[in-house]
């Protein structure tokens, strides 16, 4: 699994998590929607931690330094 994925695209998937935690726990987001959010956000996290985006390596993107 080589890394992927670039600084500047962890920080924004990272703000786009926090963004989303924030709207849970503010309850602007309910139901189905903070499921899927949720979801998406913990995956967003996930991702940023490791460097490696398996939808990327499929695509063929890589947003890292070479």
């Amino acid at each position: 699994m080589a890394k992927n994925m670039g600084t500047i695209d962890k920080i924004i998937r990272v703000l786009a998590a926090v963004v989303v935690a924030i709207l849970y726990f503010t309850n602007q987001i309910t139901g189905t929607a903070a499921v899927i959010l949720g979801v998406i956000a913990v995956i967003f996290i996930a991702t940023s931690l490791m460097g490696y985006c398996p939808l990327y390596s499929i695509i063929k993107i890589n947003t890292g330094k070479k």
